[in-house]
């Protein structure tokens, strides 16, 4: 009954330079995937995002200041240039 059962390891080929190089390209991609995921997680420094807000603050006021005039206009521009070219 022993000499039925053939408990000896398969014969597993040697890996091609092929997949090698596919299975680290793969294990590379991956930790590339998870720094990416990461650094969206993460958040950045305070001093980055002191910087960030300081000239969105500027542009915040510039834009109240600036009148209402001219936004209808680009607006009816926009509408005449897309129904020329229809």
């Amino acid at each position: 009954m022993s000499a039925e059962l053939d408990l000896s390891p398969p014969e597993v080929p040697e890996p091609t330079l092929l997949e090698s190089l596919l299975r680290y390209g793969l294990f590379l991609g991956a930790i590339f995937q998870l720094i990416c995921i990461l650094a969206v997680i993460i958040p950045t420094s305070k001093g980055h995002e002191q910087e960030e807000t300081e000239p969105n603050d500027m542009k915040a006021g510039d834009q109240n200041k600036k009148s209402k005039g001219p936004a209808p206009q680009i607006r009816q521009k926009l509408k005449k240039e897309s129904k020329k070219k229809r």
